[in-house]
């Protein structure tokens, strides 16, 4: 049986090999290489070519400097917080706190609550070490965990995306209260709607639903020493894991956010309908802006932002939230947002929170690639239910 068992192993990882493997050279080579043209001549046309890569390369070093630095001094700050809370049980509480309302509100049992706090004080893939824990996984159903990735990507990111949004004035306060709200309203569509369509896949129903223990969390671990070498060590684990995430997030933010804001914002200045690249650091050719006025009379309604250019921020959200983060100071400065546009940003960035980057991975490593595109189509629906709530809450309410 052993043989048998040891057969299997090396032909499925044969097959996961051979589903890695493609011909040297094959037609998406040249795709690739057709779209990668077309969109360096397009770019070098409107700019210059020696201006385009300046522009590039200034952009970037900018954003380092000036971004992600930023995102990364919060991040630490943030997770010496966390730490702290985590270590004096701050954490415990806020889980028997929400622990109740987790199966009215999303329909996952009370332990989940443990995987809202973890994501919203780090990052959608923070769950991936819950879900890898038998003795909290023991809670869920095959459909519960896999709604479980959703509730990550609801909450992912949160405490950074709050605390940034902090230190851009005490103006914004009700905007990033509103903004968070909105974000839990639209992934309890999100949850809900992969719950629904797990359910079908693994043909579960309510009846064999296990119920969570509550005194699953009783007991903490803490760190050993006197309380002062407590706080010191939680501090600085937290600020640690603040670090991580920071570096994280650098690559997206420097390669998506200097596309985006190539392909957002304008010329340095325009003479006689001409306009004038210098080669700086934000420079861009306005496509986005011109193709948002399109669909204007869609967008106004739902949304609501005071201008165009406001739309990059929650597209960039898709894919990396450090990168959408790194953009607002930047329209905020121009005059291009405002406090209403930071609730609805909030909103969808919390909730999306860049999972376009980490679902597939996070459904993979779960097993359950066959609901990868509907649990995407479902949180992409989710975010933009954030963003039309944020809209009308702030309009409502502020």
């Amino acid at each position: 049986m052993e043989n048998v068992e040891k057969i299997k192993n090396i032909k499925n990882e044969s097959t996961k090999v051979n589903k890695n493997l493609k011909k040297a050279i094959s037609i998406e080579t040249f795709v690739f290489m057709g779209v990668t043209l077309a969109m360096f001549t397009y770019l070098a046309n409107k700019m210059g070519i020696g201006i385009m890569f300046s522009v590039m390369m200034k952009t970037a070093h900018d954003l380092v400097l000036n971004t992600t630095l930023y995102i990364m001094a919060v991040a630490v700050l943030a997770g010496g917080a966390a730490g702290l809370m985590s270590e004096f049980g701050v954490i415990a509480l806020i889980n028997k706190i929400i622990s109740p309302i987790m199966r009215p509100l999303f329909g996952l049992p009370g332990a989940a609550s443990l995987g809202a706090v973890t994501t919203y004080l780090s990052d959608n893939p923070a769950i991936l070490s819950l879900i890898k824990d038998k003795e909290f996984t023991k809670y869920f159903t095959k459909s519960e965990s896999v709604a479980l990735i959703n509730l990550a990507n609801t909450f992912g990111m949160g405490l950074i995306v709050t605390s940034y949004c902090l230190g851009l004035g005490n103006e914004y306060i009700p905007a990033i209260i509103i903004g968070n709200i909105a974000a839990i309203l639209g992934g309890i569509f999100s949850i809900r709607a992969i719950l629904y369509i797990a359910k079908k896949e693994y043909k579960e129903n309510d009846e064999n639903i296990k119920s969570a223990d509550e005194n699953a969390f009783k007991y903490r671990k803490v760190r050993e020493g006197s309380i002062g070498q407590r706080v010191l060590d939680s501090m600085l684990e937290g600020g640690k894991n603040g670090v991580e995430l920071g570096l994280s997030i650098i690559p997206g933010v420097l390669i998506v956010c200097t596309i985006v804001m190539i392909l957002t914002f304008g010329p340095s200045d325009v003479v006689n309908g001409v306009p004038v690249y210098e080669g700086v650091a934000g420079e861009g050719i306005g496509l986005l802006p011109k193709l948002g006025e399109k669909i204007s009379f869609i967008l106004d309604p739902l949304f609501g932002f005071k201008s165009t250019e406001a739309l990059a921020l929650p597209i960039t959200s898709l894919g990396a939230v450090g990168a959408a983060m790194g953009m607002a100071k930047g329209l905020l400065e121009k005059g291009l947002m405002n406090a209403h546009d930071i609730a609805v940003f909030s909103a969808m960035g919390i909730c999306w929170a860049g999972f376009l980057s980490v679902q597939v991975g996070q459904m993979d490593a779960i097993g359950a690639r066959k609901l990868i595109g509907k649990s995407m189509l479902v949180h992409f629906i989710g975010g933009l239910i954030a963003g039309v709530l944020a809209n009308y809450m702030y309009v409502i309410f502020c």
